[in-house]
């Protein structure tokens, strides 16, 4: 008979992975404890340590880089929403013109 896979909630990995960063107890102790894989742990608290700074970024809640990028992303979109409006006018006008050639 197979095992279900089990998810586990962001609150209890956040959990894990803390205790895992306080070093009270060993891997194999939280392994024990919580009833998961050693690995596991070892992974969410990587996780954890690598995006910890974007909970104190900038006032508003996004980390420096992540603002320049939201920028010049919605640059990207404002020139091809203007392709977009003109590509139809022109690509009709161009056919109109290919027909009366013919």
């Amino acid at each position: 008979m197979s095992r279900k896979r089990r998810t586990h909630s962001p609150d209890f990995k956040s959990k894990v992975a803390l205790a895992a960063i306080k070093g009270d107890e060993t891997l194999s102790e939280l392994s024990r404890r919580y009833q998961i894989y050693a690995n596991l742990i070892v992974k969410w608290k990587k996780l954890l340590l690598e995006n910890s700074a974007e909970a104190f970024a900038s006032g508003k809640g996004l980390a420096p880089d992540r603002e320049s990028e939201i920028k010049s992303l919605q640059a990207k979109i404002g020139e091809i929403t203007m392709e977009n409006d003109f590509l139809p006018t022109g690509m009709y006008a161009g056919s109109a013109c290919l027909k009366m050639a013919a």
